[in-house]
């Protein structure tokens, strides 16, 4: 997570702050406090540790619910504990102190998506992938894609993908999204492509060598979506995707 500079004061500074009393040392010692309460829920972010995320973030927020940057972290902490309303009234709190914020718009999007709010995650997703200032447009051209597929506007979703991995050569999450595209349209070659090119660059992803699976299968390569199906049900063991590839593999071995 990217870090804001905190200024401090310098020593000469040290005499006019005791000279002028207390009401410039009281608002700097605050802000500090407001930093450190930040820092430590993005590091418990980064740990996965949601729970003791939020609540420094909302002790960082009692003090200064002013700060764009905190808004954001409480959004996306909420967005990782499944309350994506919540996370959409952060992300909006964000953007309303800082307009210019396009990781909060997209992040909002997010929360858009969560919510299945298609409409109002595309007009997010487009104000911020025409931001030039904005360092990866290959994510929110990616996650507009993910919208069409979700909305079956096939030819939007490839469309969009197609420009995220132009933004981004061998992007994984376009690639497997594109490859989700061709199995839909029934162009299983390309899917096998695609889909094999993500799984080189990820390869740890359960839905990922799920959809392989799908694609081989499609393609009648049934070993090949044996083993896909098979690393599937490895990687997600204890979740509803290993039951998922548990399943595919019955069903692909009763055709044998």
């Amino acid at each position: 997570m990217k870090k804001r500079i905190i200024s401090i004061c310098l020593i000469p500074l040290v005499v006019a702050v005791v000279v002028s009393g207390c009401s410039y040392d009281k608002p700097n010692r605050k802000n500090g406090q407001v930093s450190a309460a930040r820092d430590l829920g993005e590091a418990y972010m980064a740990e996965g540790n949601y729970t003791r995320a939020l609540r420094q973030l909302l002790k960082a927020e009692k003090m200064n619910p002013e700060d764009p940057y905190v808004q954001n972290d409480l959004g996306l902490t909420y967005l990782a504990k499944k309350e994506a309303e919540k996370a959409v009234t952060h992300f909006k709190r964000a953007l309303e102190i800082k307009p210019d914020y396009s990781p909060a718009r997209n992040n909002l999007g997010s929360a858009y998506i969560s919510l299945q709010q298609w409409d109002k995650a595309i007009e997010c997703f487009k104000t911020v992938k025409d931001d030039l200032l904005y360092a990866t447009p290959h994510y929110p051209a990616s996650n507009l894609g993910l919208i069409y597929y979700k909305k079956g506007e096939y030819g939007k979703a490839k469309q969009y993908y197609q420009e995220a991995l132009e933004l981004k050569s061998g992007f994984p999450k376009a690639l497997h999204g594109l490859g989700q595209v061709y199995l839909a349209i029934g162009e299983h070659d390309k899917a096998v492509r695609k889909l094999e090119q993500a799984a080189e660059k990820v390869t740890r992803s359960a839905r990922l060598y799920l959809d392989l699976g799908r694609a081989y299968e499609k393609h009648r390569q049934y070993n090949k979506a044996l083993n896909a199906y098979k690393k599937a049900e490895s990687i997600a063991v204890g979740t509803p995707l290993a039951d998922k590839a548990e399943a595919a593999i019955k069903t692909l071995r009763s055709k044998w």
